[in-house]
């Protein structure tokens, strides 16, 4: 089987301006040509505003890894976006949404779903999750699709049936020759934004019964294909220890992201990482 590769996903959430999200770009762009990061995938995932802004601004410095296959130069990191979210209908009357063809046509390689801050603060259920998630792959968007249990949840020792429950009605008719497009970002609720990680054996166990469940369900060679990143609180004092647990094969980045010295330590050590 080959080995996945590192992927590390940066989330911007609601920050940056349109000149603000191109001053972030050319400055992490200087510091990926210094040190180019190998054998690692590299996403950051702007406000919709600035998504063309940031493609434009990687094709400048020759990073951007577009829909067609990328543009990006030999020897230098490609560099892919993806949307924080998207409405599962190619087009109609929903005021203020972004559709899978609208994203495609900024280059959008892949899009967020079912992020816990759209779970609680926008009430989406994994009935909804699952319209984005098929959305995206009828489209070519590779959905990056987030689940996690509440403090409260692990407490009562939920955390296995609570992660069962998302994957199953998130990937409802989703099958197996789609199975490896997905990507499956845990994200203990009660870890994002804290500055308190899950411990390792927390995402090892996490990530384990994550990895059984979709292995069951899309069989072992399609199973064993799907990247499972850990989010929640990363930094780059502590990605090194999280890449070290076998189970897990990248990371999806909050605040870190936001600052290109810190999200271009996290991509170096995840470089680094042993595969």
């Amino acid at each position: 089987m080959t080995p996945r590769l590192r992927l590390i996903v940066g989330n911007w959430k609601m920050h940056k301006t349109i000149p603000e999200a191109v001053g972030l770009v050319e400055h992490l762009a200087d510091l990926l040509k210094k040190s180019p990061p190998t054998n690692v995938t590299i996403v950051i995932a702007p406000p919709f505003t600035a998504l063309s802004a940031v493609a434009s601004a990687l094709t400048t410095h020759g990073l951007f890894e577009g829909t067609g296959g990328g543009t990006s130069r030999p020897g230098s990191p490609p560099v892919s976006i993806a949307a924080q979210d998207m409405h599962w209908e190619d087009a109609g009357a929903y005021t203020g949404e972004v559709s899978p063809p609208m994203l495609k046509d900024l280059g959008c390689r892949y899009v967020i779903v079912g992020h816990s801050e759209r779970r609680r603060y926008f009430g989406e259920t994994d009935a909804l999750v699952r319209k984005k998630v098929l959305a995206a792959l009828r489209h070519g968007l590779r959905p990056i699709l987030c689940i996690g249990e509440t403090w409260d949840q692990r407490a009562r020792n939920q955390t296995g049936s609570v992660l069962a429950a998302q994957l199953t009605e998130a990937l409802t008719d989703v099958d197996k020759d789609q199975g490896a497009d997905v990507v499956i970002a845990y994200e203990p609720v009660w870890a994002i934004g804290s500055g308190q990680p899950a411990t390792p054996t927390q995402a090892r166990e996490a990530h384990r019964h994550i990895r059984a469940r979709i292995t069951a369900r899309w069989r072992h060679e399609t199973g064993e294909r799907v990247p499972i990143l850990y989010g929640g609180s990363v930094t780059p004092e502590n990605i090194g220890e999280l890449l070290a647990i076998r189970e897990v094969d990248g990371a999806l980045v909050g605040g870190a992201c936001l600052d290109p010295p810190q999200f271009a330590r996290i991509l170096a050590v995840a470089s680094s990482a042993k595969a």
